[in-house]
């Protein structure tokens, strides 16, 4: 169980938000957390941020990566082992391209759909890197709500951007 209420979402952002921090400022990406949760039990199954592990790793990849190591799967095979009533927050929209080549995170959720129900996000991605990002499309296509939570935007947009050059 969480210390957090359940359907405390702004809470939940918070979280990601926290571990967004631990992530190392670079001009070349954005600093994101992400946290995620088994709805059902209030459980929060990992965390993750940016650059957390080896590798160009994002946020999302990182709370996969981390959740397969521990059920012994490999991340592709990560749905076998996970719940049914899982959500995500991230404190940025899931990418949708990854200029790096690694796969983007709107197809790693993807891959855990019927697993994942909804995708909480703190602001839609900024057009920095990637224009046109479809990830949110994407997602709800693929039958995975994605809801915006309201209230942090200013302050995840300034953890995000650190270490970018301002104009």
């Amino acid at each position: 169980m969480s210390s957090i209420q359940a359907g405390d979402h702004r809470a939940f952002m918070q979280l990601a938000l926290q571990q967004a921090r631990k992530s190392p400022p670079k001009p070349t990406n954005y600093r994101v957390g992400a946290v995620m949760v088994d709805s059902s039990s209030n459980e929060i199954l990992a965390t993750g941020y940016t650059l957390e592990l080896p590798g160009n790793t994002h946020a999302e990849q990182c709370c996969f990566l981390k959740l397969a190591e521990k059920h012994g799967v490999s991340e592709e095979n990560l749905k076998d082992v996970l719940p049914a009533d899982l959500v995500l927050y991230t404190t940025v929209e899931p990418c949708s391209k990854r200029l790096s080549g690694n796969l983007p995170c709107v197809e790693r959720v993807k891959r855990l759909a019927g697993s994942i129900k909804t995708v909480y996000v703190g602001i839609l991605e900024p057009e920095t890197f990637v224009t046109e990002n479809t990830g949110r499309t994407s997602l709800q296509e693929a039958g995975i709500s994605v809801v915006a939570v309201e209230g942090l935007e200013e302050e995840i947009l300034e953890v995000a951007t650190a270490g970018h050059l301002k104009a």
